[in-house]
């Protein structure tokens, strides 16, 4: 499948494949110095670029695992969206879980972009759903013995 791109800025970079079998594409930051993190905060970055996801398609913006585990820096919102239809800058919201100041350096990966397939629903309003043997327990309920 073809994503068109367009780069932003000059010092922008195309996402890339960390091997040939990851579903994921890092993103980079984009700055023009590094950015301070403090601990419990978060801190819009951009990537510098605009993408065509096609029609039937968004981009799913993820954590990267290792950012993540060694830095305590993760997407805010935990997983971000991209539409199809949106042609505006990727940027990622990342938050320090840690409690030390992360430092974000330019043309960091920050994140993973993943593209990814969607049903297109139509929401039909009922007074009744179908009975299941779970019914309405969540939240660990499956868990239990």
């Amino acid at each position: 499948m073809e994503v068109l791109l367009k780069k932003l800025t000059e010092t922008a970079k195309v996402p890339e494949r960390g091997s040939a079998y990851a579903a994921g594409y890092d993103l980079f930051a984009d700055l023009s110095e590094a950015v301070e993190i403090l601990p419990h905060e978060t801190c819009l970055i951009g990537t510098g670029i605009a993408t065509a996801i096609p029609e039937g398609y968004f981009g799913g913006v993820f954590a990267r695992s290792g950012l993540s585990m060694k830095e305590g820096l993760r997407p805010a919102n935990c997983v971000g969206v991209v539409d199809s239809d949106y042609r505006g800058e990727i940027k990622v919201s990342l938050h320090n879980d840690s409690e030390t100041t992360r430092r974000v350096e330019p043309l960091q990966k920050i994140a993973q972009l993943v593209v990814m397939p969607f049903l297109s629903v139509e929401f039909k309003e009922t007074e009744e759903l179908d009975e299941t043997e779970r019914g309405a327990g969540g939240f660990g309920s499956t868990g239990k013995k």
